[in-house]
């Protein structure tokens, strides 16, 4: 056992891209060596997969990030669903704890029905709408089984980052294609900037007795039509758009879709602050160093 490998799961995702990118500047290369692990080289629905590259690589660290996160999709996908957030989750905590091996696992607010109407707390009882949520709930059950002092769960909402597909982008590319957009405005949530858990991630890493769930966010309590007025703000401030366009509050019912999201998702952080020490984070100042990545990005891309 190799105390000093960090295996990353779900290096290709945006969570995982975000890890990567702020891995070197971290002082986490002083002890660990990163192992980033995407779906072609430890592929998470199939358990001959993961626990190959698990014996190969032996981690003393697993960070799994990877996730079946079509929360839509899972809904007629349900086995694909289950064989990743939980299935992959029961090989990767069995083998940890016959192994001494640690493992902070990434988790959602989609564990909650949303009915509590005040931020949710780490030990509140879970109780999923869909299947995404469902099958989640049981990967977290699998660490907290096998892992009980050497597992984490760290539960994070709504995530965005200049990778991959997520609320932000999509806005910005819908903002540029319509002359109007209706967004709903009675889903309530804390919007996550990869950038901020990632950060949350590190400091989980570096204490390594550490144990058990926690709650992270970016402290907002928003709808998605609130997130997206604030997205236009900001990305017609730094010049990905041109004009702002009309942007109308939706219903939940006035914008159906195959899984039943929570109506309030809010996650609440105060352990998480307070057991590492961390400076409350401010959503609109996390959104904007995204805008400001996804701006460069961009740039780069038009050289």
């Amino acid at each position: 056992m190799n105390m000093n490998k960090l295996l990353l799961t779900g290096a290709e995702g945006q969570l995982g891209q975000t890890f990567q990118a702020f891995f070197p500047s971290s002082i986490l290369p002083q002890k660990y060596r990163l192992l980033a692990a995407d779906k072609r080289e430890m592929d998470l629905a199939k358990k001959r997969s993961i626990l190959d590259f698990l014996e190969a690589h032996a981690p003393g660290l697993v960070v799994n990030c990877g996730a079946y996160t079509a929360v839509d999709t899972a809904e007629g996908e349900v086995e694909a669903a289950r064989k990743i957030n939980d299935e992959a989750v029961f090989h990767i905590a069995r083998w940890a704890s016959e192994n001494s091996c640690r493992v902070i696992h990434i988790s959602t607010d989609f564990v909650f029905d949303g009915r509590k109407k005040e931020p949710y707390l780490p030990l509140d009882e879970a109780n999923p709408l869909g299947v995404y949520g469902e099958t989640k709930l049981s990967g977290e059950r699998n660490i907290l089984k096998f892992l009980p002092k050497h597992g984490v769960v760290l539960r994070g909402s709504w995530l965005y980052s200049e990778y991959g597909h997520n609320f932000v982008k999509t806005m910005i590319d819908l903002m540029k294609r319509k002359s109007e957009l209706g967004v709903v405005n009675d889903q309530i949530g804390s919007p996550t900037s990869t950038h901020s858990l990632v950060r949350v991630l590190f400091r989980l890493i570096e204490n390594s007795t550490i144990s058990g769930v926690f709650h992270w966010c970016d402290g907002a309590v928003i709808s998605w039509y609130d997130f997206a007025i604030e997205i236009q703000r900001q990305a017609h401030k730094y010049g990905l758009l041109a004009r702002g366009i009309p942007i109308k509050p939706l219903t939940t019912e006035d914008y159906p879709t195959p899984a039943v999201r929570p109506s309030y998702g809010v996650l609440h952080r105060g352990s998480t602050l307070e057991t590492f020490g961390l400076h409350e984070t401010s959503w609109k100042a996390e959104l904007e160093a995204v805008i400001l990545q996804i701006k460069a990005l961009k740039e780069a891309s038009d050289e």
